[in-house]
């Protein structure tokens, strides 16, 4: 879907939770196997960059402590057993870019499914991160730009239908480590709205790389 429509690079992460469902220590071989043998594709079918990573998905009762962060780049896992910040921290040393994945403050809808609030409340926890999402599909966490933190926007695409959202452009070659360097630095990253047949398409296509976040479906046991 998204080589077909002109992307540069795409970052694929499925979560890693607290109860050692979904990518634990034991599947992490077999899905990073599956990742790599997709990425091998998409080059040569699509000439798109394919990157790894995990979802460090911290969920909690209260929403004021639940955070999920997006790892990008990862080609180890990294679990929860210590804790978020512990995973955070072991995710960065290992050159990942940590991306707070829809970082809820003040503003959410009590229909939302999750609100991770964690990020908005601890400045503590901001500093592992080196990125904020903006826009998460056509969400928008406002007190990010507020405060003036580097932001993405990010498709979060489990379906079609989240291919038209906001998106990322990313300032960089499209080999994955210029892309991580680039997410880990102060540098810039515009964002913008993809629309199927843009002319921004061709024209971002010469200069930079187009980059979104994509949930994948839950493994089987």
């Amino acid at each position: 879907m998204y080589g077909g429509h002109g992307f540069d690079v795409l970052c694929i992460t499925d979560h890693v939770v607290r109860d050692g469902s979904f990518i634990n220590r034991e599947r992490y071989p077999d899905y990073l196997a599956e990742l790599r043998q997709e990425a091998r594709r998409a080059r040569r079918l699509y000439d798109l960059l394919v990157i790894p990573g995990l979802e460090l998905t911290w969920d909690d009762a209260d929403n004021d402590g639940s955070a999920h962060a997006v790892a990008l780049g990862l080609d180890r896992h990294v679990g929860l057993d210590e804790g978020f910040e512990a995973a955070l921290h072991a995710a960065r040393d290992r050159g990942a870019a940590i991306i707070a994945a829809h970082p809820h403050g003040i503003e959410w809808s009590a229909d939302e499914l999750r609100v991770t609030r964690w990020w908005w409340l601890d400045h503590r926890l901001r500093d592992l991160a080196h990125r904020f999402e903006l826009i998460n599909r056509h969400q928008v966490f406002a007190w990010v730009a507020a405060e003036g933190l580097p932001a993405v926007a990010s498709g979060d695409c489990h379906g079609p239908q989240h291919l038209a959202t906001w998106k990322t452009l990313v300032p960089a070659s499209r080999m994955a480590a210029d892309v991580i360097d680039c997410l880990r630095s102060p540098q810039a990253t515009p964002i913008t709205r993809f629309e199927p047949e843009s002319p921004l398409i061709a024209q971002a296509a010469t200069a930079r790389s187009l980059i979104t976040t994509a949930g994948r479906l839950r493994p089987t046991a």
